[in-house]
């Protein structure tokens, strides 16, 4: 692999889990990171379709052998980062948690990801993306009336779990840069999840939000910012929540704004929604893009996933990617002086290790 990005160098050993930790690992080496994948040995997989696995190297290791063993405290002690996903007290009995691990290298910086965290009454509990979510109050805050409904697992796994991960062991490399010392980085969650649901706070503080779903603005109550079904079937979104980009759609819409009701009186949103819904019903969802798209209404179509490869925008700015035939999203974000790049498919795993100890100076 030849490492691009701004983390070029910084060398990271990642203990193969599930979810958010290998997505964070898949970013930092996106972005140039040397990531070694520690795997189980007689593990198999690889290739273009693991993409949570991309752009990194594999070493197998059996942490019951001696020799393995000290390959990995070896590895430890050169490694800048490490991650880590596994329940609390793991890593502690493999005798690799953080005190053991911080004694061999004393600015390591340890990421640990959890769904609960290292401490609380349900530190120990199994779990998934939906449950964790539940916990926090925003699975509660999405979906319908009748109903909450999981948002994929965009908001726990990887927005509330891996994307903290790799914000507090990047904050962490700095500190250690700077002044030597490591640390422990204990992501959850609950505790990501949590943090995203500042604005929502911030709306509740101010008498704007309350726990009734779809009733708020930004979840499905307001009529001038949520999805419309279209002649076709097919679907658009708009969100024109500033006056004059509301105003430009009702004209676009040939609607008589006297004839709506105020767009910021909750109680009169039901109403303006089932106007609006007649009105989207009368075209297809491609005759509305040609109408509205680009324009300050704040609209766009509703894509599936294959359809958003393909549209002009996310084409002219190679959004996406094509490795060994898969189809996925490029590194993110972008950098003027120090592009990522993924560096190759999944590895086999265990297939460099002779590499892997050769450029990290260890001998088995």
């Amino acid at each position: 692999m030849k490492a691009q990005g701004p983390l070029k160098g910084v060398k990271v050993l990642e203990f193969v889990g599930l979810g958010p930790a290998p997505f964070c690992a898949m970013m930092l080496a996106d972005m140039g990171a040397d990531v070694v994948r520690i795997d189980r040995p007689g593990a198999h997989g690889g290739g273009a379709a693991e993409v949570l696995a991309r752009g990194r190297r594999s070493i197998s290791l059996n942490m019951k052998d001696a020799g393995d063993l000290a390959i990995c405290r070896d590895l430890i002690g050169k490694a800048e980062i490490l991650l880590e996903g596994f329940r609390p007290g793991v890593m502690e009995r493999l005798g690799l948690g953080p005190e053991a691990a911080l004694a061999l290298n004393p600015a390591l910086v340890y990421g640990r990801m959890t769904g609960w965290g290292q401490t609380g009454p349900l530190a120990q509990a199994a779990g998934h993306d939906i449950n964790y979510i539940s916990l926090t109050g925003a699975l509660g805050a999405i979906g319908t009336p009748q109903t909450p409904v999981p948002p994929l697992n965009l908001v726990g796994d990887f927005g509330g779990g891996a994307m903290y991960l790799a914000f507090g062991v990047l904050a962490g490399l700095l500190h250690a840069r700077a002044t030597g010392e490591g640390q422990v980085v204990d992501a959850a969650i609950v505790d990501g999840a949590s943090s995203l649901m500042a604005s929502q706070h911030q709306l509740a503080a101010m008498g704007l939000w309350n726990t009734s779903r779809g009733e708020n603005v930004l979840d499905g109550g307001a009529h001038f910012y949520g999805v419309y079904r279209c002649a076709d079937g097919g679907h658009v979104s708009i969100g024109p929540l500033e006056p004059q980009f509301y105003a430009l759609l009702l004209e676009k819409l040939e609607i008589d704004p006297d004839t709506m009701p105020a767009s910021w009186t909750p109680g009169d949103w039901p109403a303006a929604r089932a106007r609006l819904a007649e009105v989207f019903l009368g075209r297809t969802r491609d005759e509305w893009c040609a109408m509205l798209e680009g324009s300050d209404v704040c609209f766009a179509p509703v894509l599936n996933y294959e359809e958003a490869r393909s549209h002009p925008h996310m084409a002219q700015r190679e959004v996406f990617i094509e490795i060994e035939g898969v189809h996925q999203a490029a590194p993110a974000p972008r950098f003027s002086r120090t592009p990522g790049a993924v560096q190759g498919p999944a590895p086999k795993p265990g297939a460099d290790r002779e590499a892997i100890l050769a450029d990290w100076s260890v001998t088995p």
